[in-house]
């Protein structure tokens, strides 16, 4: 079952949204709602999608700034792991500290760490835990595609300084993110898309030229 993919490039940070509507259903999500809360609806509004839920690879402010005043205008569920909830909690002071002041908590109505699964259509998102940048960052895979967040970028990976670990980060690299096909699709959270093939080959942090710390 195909996805239709609308990204909106949002916010200071130049952060990747993505609206992801499922074809065959017309069902939709909405991932890493960060900024810019209208242009993310109005791109909704132009998918023609059937929002079932947002949800949030991670709770840096570049990723879910904008989610309290989407979800008021879309009325569906929130989706986030549970081990993110105090970055979540710190949003306002993020907010303030990279000049963004005013940004609203929003209600966390899932706990990704409970779920494995998020239904899109006939079919269903899984929802893979890929910890390191935060505490609980999660990938989201449809098939051979998957929303990485910032675990993972064209020629590099996330920073661990802002609430990450990079022992753990490490792992996750190389017993999860590594062990996903060549040809994943890897949507990623800035900056161009990428291939799991091409980053295994081409990644520095990936093909052992840098170690994250």
């Amino acid at each position: 079952m195909p996805l239709e993919i609308t990204t909106i490039v949002v916010g200071a940070f130049q952060q990747n949204c993505r609206v992801v509507k499922d074809v065959a259903s017309g069902d939709g999500v909405v991932i890493d709602p960060g900024a810019e809360p209208e242009r993310i609806l109005e791109a909704v509004e132009a998918s023609g999608a059937r929002i079932t839920h947002l949800l949030a690879t991670h709770a840096h402010l570049d990723h879910v700034g904008a989610v309290a005043a989407v979800r008021r205008a879309l009325n569906v569920p929130f989706a986030l792991h549970g081990a993110d909830l105090p970055l979540l909690r710190q949003l306002p002071v993020h907010g303030a500290m990279f000049g963004q002041p005013g940004l609203e908590i929003p209600t966390v109505d899932l706990d990704l760490a409970d779920i494995d699964e998020i239904p899109l259509g006939a079919g269903h998102i899984r929802v893979v835990h890929t910890p390191g940048h935060t505490p609980g960052g999660v990938t989201f895979l449809w098939g051979r595609e998957g929303f990485f967040g910032d675990s993972l970028f064209r020629m590099s990976v996330g920073r661990t300084d802002l609430g990450g670990d990079a022992e753990v980060y490490a792992r996750t690299l190389r017993d999860v993110i590594l062990e996903l096909p060549d040809d994943t699709i890897v949507y990623t959270g800035h900056g161009p898309d990428t291939t799991i093939g091409a980053e295994r080959r081409q990644n520095p942090f990936l093909n052992g030229t840098l170690d994250l710390d």
